[in-house]
C-alpha cells in the first residue's frame, strides 16, 4: 500500500468505531480482515496512525480547527509524526488516498491552533466530565500528567527468576535493543516503536516460549512487590484474572509457600494454568468459581490477600486509548460499587496480622483513596499501612503508592497496603 491508501484505512477505522461503537482493537481487525493485501507494515502503519489519532482526539481536531476524524488523522501525521504539510498534502492527493486538502486543511497544517488557548480537556485529550477528577488528583500538574499519558508507552517485561536472569533475557532479545529499567529489579524495558512501526514481537522469542520473561508493565510490577516479603506464605490472589499479577507473586515467592489464584469470572482464568507451567510455577492452585464454595477453608488463614481490583483502566489510556472515550460517570459509579464489594469479599481471608494489597490501574481518587477510606471506616481491625520497598518519590502523603507515566514512566497505579491486627 502507499502512504494514501493507508491514511485512508485509518481514517475508515475510525469512522467505523464512531459508527458501530467498535473497539479500536476490533474496528482495526474489521478492517484487516478485508485488506488481505494490506501486509505486516501496512497493519502496523494503520494502526500505529489510528491509535495516535486517539491519543489526542481532543487536541488534533481543535488544532485542525474542525472535529472530524480525517483532521485528526491529518493532524496526528503533522504533529504527532512530524510530517512536513507538503508530504501530508502529497499522501492525501494519491489514487486511493483520503483526497487532496482544502485550502482551510493547508492552513490548519501551516498553522495550527495553539493548545494553550483550548479547555482543560481538551489540552489534556480527555472527556469532560473527568475534569474535576483528574485536577483533585494532580492539581496544577495536569496538563504535564496528561500529556505523558498521551504518548506511546513502551515494551516493558518481567524477568521470570524462577527460570532466568536479567542478563540472559538482555541477551536473548539484543536485536530489539533491550534495556535494563532501574525501577524494578527484573525489568527489562524495549523503547517505543517508531510511529509507523509495530511493537517488538518480543512474544514470537524462544526465551519467551521457554518462560524467562513475561510481558508487563514496570508499574505492575511495582504493584506485585509491594506485597512485600512472601516466601513461605500463604497467599490469595483474589481477582487474579489472567494471571500477570499472580505469576510475579509466584516468582517472589520462589515456588515456597502456597499461593491460590482466583477470580470472579471463571473465563478470565483459563490461561492461568498454562501460563504457570511454562514460568516453572509449581506452588500455585487455581481456585475457580465454577466449583462449590471455591475458597472454603481458606478464611482468616491468608498472610496476604492481594486485590488487583476491577476499575476504568484510566492509568492505561496510552497503550488502551480508546477506552477514555467510552468510559462515562455511571461505568466509574458501577466500578467503585465492584471495587467495594471486592474489598469486602477480600477482607475475611485475611489473617490476623496479614495483610491486605489493594491495587488499581485508575488515576481517579474515587477509585483509589476514596475505596480505602470507605473501606476503613466500615471495616474494624483493618489501618493503612505504607507500602514497602518503593521509593518515596512515587508515595502518596497517607503512604500510599501512585505511578503515572510522568512521574514514573509506568502506567498509572494505586496501591494501598492495609494490615489487619
Amino acid at each position: 500500500m502507499r502512504d494514501g491508501g493507508r491514511i485512508a484505512a485509518a481514517i475508515a477505522v475510525l469512522d467505523d468505531m464512531d459508527q458501530r461503537h467498535k473497539p479500536a482493537r476490533l474496528a482495526l481487525k474489521a478492517w484487516g480482515d478485508g485488506a488481505r493485501y494490506a501486509g505486516a507494515k501496512d497493519r502496523a502503519f494503520v494502526s500505529g496512525l489510528v491509535l495516535d489519532a486517539l491519543r489526542r482526539r481532543r487536541s488534533l481536531a481543535w488544532a485542525m480547527g474542525e472535529d472530524s476524524n480525517r483532521a485528526r488523522v491529518l493532524g496526528a501525521l503533522a504533529l504527532a509524526w512530524a510530517w512536513p504539510a507538503d508530504r501530508v498534502a502529497a499522501a492525501a492527493a494519491e489514487d486511493h488516498g483520503p483526497g487532496a486538502l482544502s485550502d482551510d486543511e493547508r492552513a490548519a497544517l501551516a498553522a495550527p491552533r495553539s493548545p494553550q488557548d483550548a479547555p482543560a480537556p481538551v489540552r489534556g485529550d480527555y472527556p469532560d466530565w473527568a475534569e474535576a477528577s483528574l485536577g483533585r488528583v494532580f492539581g496544577a500538574d495536569a496538563d504535564t500528567e496528561l500529556a505523558a499519558l498521551s504518548q506511546r508507552a513502551p515494551v516493558d517485561l518481567r524477568v521470570n527468576t524462577l527460570k532466568s536472569d536479567v542478563g540472559h533475557v538482555l541477551k536473548a532479545l539484543e536485536t530489539f535493543g533491550p534495556e535494563t529499567a532501574g525501577l524494578a529489579p527484573h525489568a527489562v524495558r524495549i523503547p517505543a516503536p517508531a510511529a509507523s512501526e509495530r511493537a517488538a514481537p518480543v512474544e514470537a522469542s524462544p526465551a519467551f516460549e521457554k518462560g524467562w520473561f513475561e510481558v508487563q508493565d514496570i508499574g505492575s510490577q511495582l504493584a506485585a512487590s509491594a506485597a512485600g516479603e512472601i516466601k513461605g506464605r500463604q497467599v490469595l490472589d483474589y481477582c487474579a484474572g489472567g494471571g500477570g499479577k499472580t505469576l510475579a507473586l509466584a516468582a517472589a515467592m520462589a515456588n515456597t509457600g502456597q499461593l491460590y489464584a482466583y477470580d470472579a469470572d471463571a473465563r478470565r482464568l483459563t490461561d492461568t494454568v498454562r501460563r504457570a507451567q511454562r514460568a516453572g510455577v509449581r506452588n500455585l492452585q487455581v481456585r475457580s468459581p465454577i466449583e462449590k464454595a471455591p475458597l472454603k477453608g481458606l478464611e482468616g488463614r491468608m498472610d496476604l490477600v492481594f486485590v488487583d481490583a476491577p476499575c476504568t483502566g484510566s492509568g492505561t489510556w496510552r497503550r488502551h486509548p480508546d477506552t477514555k472515550w467510552r468510559l462515562t460517570p455511571a461505568q466509574l459509579e458501577r466500578r467503585m460499587a465492584e471495587q467495594d464489594a471486592v474489598l469486602d469479599g477480600a477482607a475475611g481471608f485475611v489473617k490476623p496480622g496479614g495483610r491486605l494489597v489493594y491495587v488499581t490501574c485508575s488515576l481517579f481518587a474515587e477509585e483509589n483513596e476514596d475505596r480505602v477510606a470507605a473501606f476503613l471506616a466500615r471495616t474494624p481491625g483493618f489501618q493503612a499501612q505504607r507500602a514497602e520497598g518503593v521509593a518515596d518519590a512515587y508515595m502518596t502523603a497517607e503512604g500510599f503508592l501512585r505511578l503515572s507515566p510522568r512521574t514514573a514512566g509506568t502506567d498509572g497505579f494505586f496501591v494501598a497496603v492495609l494490615r489487619r491486627a
